[in-house]
């Protein structure tokens, strides 16, 4: 317990330092509004980041999250638009088979016993193919308001919060919960630390791999949605940057890639860290260039502490 809140406080530092330092450097980085456009701008991510957390405890990956959640979305509202479903039928039929594609990815990594790299690699190139052969690369527009609800906003005091913000820390919280408090959250830091030994100990640890790349696979159906949400149309451009992301996330929040340690609420700290240095880059008048740059050296600083912290135990 001790080494998962250690893994948590530094990112937190980080988070903590960089709001300060960009609070020095533009007044408007601290206002209501610009808090809400940096949890707007982190939604998705963050929400794709609980999957891949529960994927890399496992000591694996998920490189196919952000184009599944490309394909969930031109599946919602192309059945919601075009193919006259009732818009809540549309987004459970999305859901399905964003988990669908997790469970296949759980199946070809737990029976046939291939990398994960590999298979979320296919996966990623396949869910690409089919989401630009079913929207016909064109845009998804006019969609009805129930696809589009996560992104209206709600009044608190003198700031508007987005329902898809609120939904974000409510999942969290149900994936602390199920992490810290169930055998199956335990389960999952077994397989993670030592596969081997887990099982040895009458772990099912094929069940428990298959069940966390079925819930990334429900994770990015959930993204899609406040995507969906979020920008109003069904792009299927979308996703194609999100699955890297979602490690810089995971990573900066000091979960281990070797699986295993990590907290899920470290995630949400990762996702932030990078949309509060994005955001006050921008503020600052910095190119999107810079941003990417900064950006790739958080991940190479957050991955050399890991593997120190994993030689000096």
């Amino acid at each position: 317990m001790i080494g998962r809140r250690a893994a948590t406080l530094g990112p937190l530092v980080a988070l903590v330092a960089a709001i300060l330092f960009f609070s020095t450097q533009s007044d408007r980085f601290l206002t209501g509004a610009n808090v809400a456009l940096i949890l707007q701008q982190v939604m998705v991510v963050g929400v794709l980041a609980i999957g891949q957390t529960l994927v890399i405890l496992t000591a694996g990956i998920d490189l196919a999250c952000g184009m599944v959640m490309g394909l969930g979305g031109i599946v919602m509202t192309l059945l919601a638009t075009a193919g006259g479903v009732s818009p809540l039928l549309a987004i459970a039929i999305g859901l399905a088979v964003t988990t669908a594609i997790g469970v296949l990815n759980g199946l070809l990594i737990t029976r046939l016993t291939l990398p994960p790299f590999i298979v979320t690699l296919g996966t990623m190139n396949i869910t690409f193919a089919g989401t630009q052969l079913l929207s016909k690369a064109q845009t998804v527009t006019d969609l009805p308001p129930a696809l589009t609800w996560f992104g209206t906003t709600i009044q608190l005091g003198s700031t508007t919060i987005a329902y898809g913000a609120v939904a974000l820390l409510l999942l969290y919280g149900v994936a602390w919960w199920l992490l810290g408090q169930t055998a199956g959250g335990r389960h999952l830091y077994a397989v993670g630390g030592q596969a081997e030994a887990a099982r040895l100990a009458g772990i099912d640890t094929r069940r428990v791999l298959l069940t966390a790349y079925a819930l990334s696979g429900l994770s990015a159906g959930m993204a899609a949605l406040l995507s969906v949400a979020r920008t109003g149309v069904g792009d299927p451009q979308a996703g194609q940057t999100e699955n890297l992301d979602t490690v810089t996330a995971v990573v900066l929040g000091g979960t281990s890639l070797f699986g295993g340690r990590g907290v899920i609420l470290g995630s949400l700290v990762g996702a932030l860290i990078v949309g509060v240095f994005r955001n006050g880059l921008t503020l600052m008048g910095v190119s999107s260039v810079w941003q990417l740059l900064v950006t790739g050296i958080l991940v190479i600083l957050a991955v050399t502490t890991d593997q120190w912290a994993r030689r000096a135990r």
